[in-house]
């Protein structure tokens, strides 16, 4: 298990967060996100696709997508983040291709953080809903961009040589909605719970019975708590914490 309390300091200076859809990253991280701003670091969100195959009431694509950009930037309003990139993929059809990998690469040189989030890349099969083919594209896309090509100045070169993005090494990537056992860090979010339900909230085409949303989340980071093995009554999220480029990397291995 890793220690994350010790990324809440002058270790962190900006945080990356993906997610393939509006609301993804508030059930999966918002209350991380929240410590973390707290904290006085920065967060950006990306969101890759926009949504707009999601919700329950008979309206134009294009209206729930405009919707959907707005809940979102309400949502990471109440959790600290200022920035939200869209990178405007269509809802369903996200893939882990070239054309999404370049925008992620672009981003993540933009940004230059020393965590980057995002949805896990293996299905779940304890609940296949976490395990939707965006999610999963989502995780591969910035899994395959942070290794090798957002470090490499041979990939995608246009980016080095036409928009002076230099090569960057990411030191960590968190992966939330991973598989139980791939999970090997936890984050105390008891504090700021209330402000991960606020997020949520604010997806309201997403919501039908939202009393059943919200004890639905209680449940699930009332469990992480006891998986941590927490004190009793403290909720958590889980993360499957990567090193990327820790101290003893060397190139290719």
């Amino acid at each position: 298990m890793i220690d994350t309390t010790e990324f809440f300091g002058e270790k962190t200076k900006r945080v990356l967060a993906f997610g393939a859809h509006p609301d993804d990253l508030d059930f999966g991280a918002a209350g991380t996100i929240a410590a973390f701003t707290a904290a006085g670091i920065e967060v950006q969100y990306c969101i890759m696709t926009d949504g707009d195959a999601g919700g329950f009431d008979d309206r134009d694509p294009r209206e729930t997508a405009a919707l959907r950009h707005a809940e979102q930037k309400q949502a990471a309003e109440k959790v600290g983040v200022k920035t939200v990139h869209f990178l405007g993929e269509r809802d369903g059809f996200l893939e882990a291709n070239h054309e999404v990998m370049r925008k992620v690469v672009r981003l993540i040189r933009q940004v230059q953080p020393t965590i980057v989030m995002a949805m896990h890349p293996e299905r779940n099969w304890d609940r296949i809903q976490r395990s939707h083919p965006d999610h999963l594209a989502c995780g591969e896309a910035v899994t395959r961009a942070i290794y090798p090509a957002v470090e490499n100045p041979f990939a995608y070169p246009e980016l080095l040589h036409e928009e002076e993005l230099e090569a960057y090494k990411v030191p960590w990537l968190w992966l939330y909605g991973a598989p139980k056992e791939r999970e090997n860090g936890f984050v105390d979010i008891t504090d700021f719970f209330d402000k991960k339900m606020d997020a949520l909230r604010a997806h309201f085409t997403q919501h039908p019975d939202v009393a059943a949303m919200e004890r639905f989340v209680l449940q699930q980071c009332t469990a992480n708590g006891q998986r941590a093995q927490y004190d009793e009554q403290r909720l958590a999220e889980a993360f499957h914490l990567v090193a990327v480029n820790a101290d003893d990397t060397i190139a290719g291995f």
